[in-house]
């Protein structure tokens, strides 16, 4: 997975999955102090959001909102 700097340190190419994903997803909200209902909320939506969508809409999605 290409950025700026390179690859991602344990991500070569052919490792990323929407599990990490959700890993990540998981770990930040554990982190930020979200209740183990608003997780589980969020990474049952996950499953739809990757099925709707590519990887290509999920870059511009980031790159133009907000956060």
């Amino acid at each position: 997975m290409e950025n700026a700097f390179g690859t991602f340190p344990g991500f070569e190419p052919g490792e990323w999955s929407n599990d990490a994903c959700r890993g990540y997803v998981i770990m930040a909200m554990e982190d930020c102090g979200f209740s183990k209902k608003d997780i589980r909320r969020v990474v049952g939506q996950l499953y739809e959001v990757f099925d709707l969508n590519s990887v290509e809409d999920a870059k511009q999605k980031f790159h133009s909102s907000p956060y």
